[in-house]
């Protein structure tokens, strides 16, 4: 029998699609509502219906109070490892509990009540965590900026967002370097016309900072003194329609675009998946590897983990370089996870460094069993070498921070699909996936067009944009009547695999052919030599556009690069033809990336085409677009 004959996944998303208020009343049952829903999706409420409306909840109450309550007091509920500090830290549910009631009481003393906005500019500790889960308590919105942001988009943000109270750190920490976080607070309260009306700031030993008097306070002294004082804050009842944090999307010109999610739907979907998606029980480890700026670590470091009652690895540190490439390997083996969730980019750096694997045989990872990825797109190359090496289920999946969990993904929990390499297998539960035209009439299967969500999205995806309804409607909902727009571009096969192969905008138009750049990197990747790669269509004066791929070769290669760039130039040729005007490949010693990985294609096409550009606010090191106007030098 094979995997996919045990899999209920086919009978559960069926039913999900023809009775959600069945399915999704089904799944509400596993939260703790103060007052059950009155209506589990009514739709005239919102830009397209609201789920659980008229139903009473509280998402701190669901992630720690009852747990503590039914036997998990002692269980460890987050366990901070940070190798830039070089010490691991745990908490119980009931120490996190304790940690909660006292910053929630703190941030209740500072007038921050049900509906205000905070926001946290936090770097990966476990106060953060605190953070997002006071507000939650409170009933406060919260809003989390990603640690070391530049001062202007922060601005942008305290204007948009309107913060009574800012949670901040004195700095973070990269490897080799601290980044002095309370200058940029600063410079950024000062160009908002918005202000706070006080900072909370954690002062890190690493390097402290100044306090400016009457605006900001002491985080740890306002801590022990509401300790010594006894004081707690109750979790306060609101509605599941209400905000629980606006999230901003990365690299936002203007006006950013604040992703709001509810507190119910957000707790029934993030609940389910837990194990019907990635398999975990109450009680084991699981360690996602994001960070807290970005939308899967608020989903997978935070609540889904604590919501399950599962105990979350949060880690301060690198996949190569704190200390080497058996970083990951070694956070595995030592607090024995069963699971592990990060980007593509993190294993292309790991086989860049380690090609064969030997920092993998060094631990003992008996406890692992899956291995998820997101965030990019997961060449095959990747996935394989991943495999062999761990010879567990390497899982690709894909979602936006706009839905807040998986749109497409391979349900481990339900009985695993087998996987075909180069896709997240299939539609979860709730979404009903269409590839479509122009026109929005949906398209044959191996077809590429634009992948649409049919409406009404499931639960925990955006019911709108912060304060911008009409804005919301404008981006997603507008040019595909009766569909959320994804970006995404790509095709579905005849079993009903989806294949996500570039955001629209990354297919190129090679005169008159549309072709994906994401099938030309997975071309480029298939190359022994070739650790990572980009290819993006720049500026051609006959053919309109033409392709250009970006090579970063492994660790150890012999060759030289300019014969390996023919090679490649011959591998595309001999794949796609010559319709695919593939003729430049230039190696890079690494490529542009947001610090949640993904590659910073648009930033590098604008080089290559000689536009204006600025540089993105999200970038890890600023210094690589540099080189990468260096090696573009003579060659386009």
């Amino acid at each position: 029998m094979s995997i996919q004959d045990n899999s209920r996944y086919h009978e559960v998303h069926a039913r999900s699609l023809r009775d959600p208020l069945g399915f999704w009343g089904e799944a509400a049952a596993e939260i703790d509502w103060i007052e059950p829903a009155k209506k589990i999706f009514d739709p005239s409420l919102g830009l397209y219906g609201r789920w659980f409306a008229g139903a009473v909840v509280n998402t701190c109450y669901n992630a720690l109070d009852r747990h503590v309550a039914g036997g998990r007091a002692d269980q460890p509920a987050l366990i901070h490892d940070s190798p830039l500090t070089n010490s691991v830290t745990t908490f119980t549910y009931a120490q996190m509990l304790r940690e909660v009631q006292t910053l929630a009481a703190v941030m209740a003393d500072f007038g921050v009540a049900k509906g205000d906005r905070v926001i946290l500019y936090m770097p990966m500790v476990p106060e953060a965590v605190v953070a997002m889960l006071a507000c939650a308590r409170i009933g406060a919105v919260h809003s989390v900026v990603f640690g070391g942001f530049a001062a202007k988009e922060l601005a942008t943000r305290i204007e948009d967002a309107k913060p009574k109270l800012i949670l901040s750190a004195s700095c973070g920490l990269e490897p080799g370097r601290i980044v002095a976080y309370k200058p940029l607070l600063d410079e950024a309260i000062r160009l908002s016309s918005v202000k706070p009306q006080a900072c909370i700031i954690l002062q890190r030993p690493q390097q402290t900072c100044d306090l400016i008097k009457g605006r900001d306070h002491d985080w740890v002294t306002l801590r022990s003194a509401a300790l010594a004082a006894g004081k707690t804050a109750a979790c306060v009842p609101v509605s599941a329609t209400d905000p629980l944090y606006i999230l901003y999307t990365s690299g936002t010109t203007g006006k950013p675009k604040g992703v709001v999610r509810d507190n119910g739907g957000h707790l029934v979907a993030l609940k389910w998946s837990m194990f019907n998606l990635y398999g975990i029980k109450p009680g084991e480890v699981w360690w996602c590897g994001s960070d807290i700026g970005w939308v899967v670590g608020h989903s997978y470091i935070v609540y889904a983990p604590l919501f399950h009652g599962a105990t979350s690895i949060m880690y301060e540190g690198k996949p190569v370089g704190t200390p080497d490439a058996g970083a990951l390997w070694r956070v595995i083996a030592q607090h024995k996870a069963v699971a592990h969730f990060t980007a593509p980019t993190a294993f292309r750096a790991i086989r860049k460094e380690d090609p064969v694997g030997k920092f993998i045989r060094q631990y003992d990872l008996s406890t692992f069993r899956t291995l998820f990825l997101a965030g990019e797109r997961a060449d095959p190359p990747t996935v394989e070498w991943a495999e062999q090496q761990l010879k567990v289920p390497v899982i690709d999946h894909w979602w936006q921070t706009e839905t807040g969990w998986c749109i497409a993904g391979n349900p481990v929990g339900l009985g695993m699909l087998p996987v075909k390499h180069g896709s997240p297998t299939v539609p979860m539960p709730g979404y009903q996936v269409d590839v479509v035209d122009e026109a929005a009439r949906p398209l044959p299967a191996d077809t590429m067009g634009s992948i649409v969500i049919k409406l009404p999205m499931p639960p925990a995806c955006l019911p709108t944009l912060w304060e911008q309804d009409e804005r919301c409607r404008e981006a997603y909902f507008d040019e595909f009547p009766g569909y959320y727009k994804t970006s995404d571009a790509g095709y579905k096969d005849a079993d009903g695999y989806v294949y996500v192969m570039g955001r629209t905008d990354d297919i190129i138009n090679v005169a008159g052919h549309r072709l994906s750049t994401g099938g030309m990197e997975e071309i480029l990747a298939s190359h022994p030599d070739v650790a990572e790669c980009a290819v993006l269509g720049v500026k051609d004066a006959i053919k309109g556009e033409v392709p250009c791929g970006f090579l970063v070769l492994k660790a150890g290669v012999s060759r030289s690069p300019a014969e390996i760039e023919k090679d490649i130039v011959a591998l595309v040729r001999e794949k796609l033809g010559p319709v695919a005007a593939f003729k430049l490949a230039i190696t890079v010693g690494r490529l542009p990336k947001t610090r949640s990985g993904k590659i910073l294609r648009g930033t590098i096409k604008k080089i290559a085409d000689g536009d204006p550009w600025t540089m993105p606010a999200t970038i890890e090191d600023p210094k690589v677009l540099d080189e990468i106007g260096e090696a573009l030098k003579g060659r386009v």
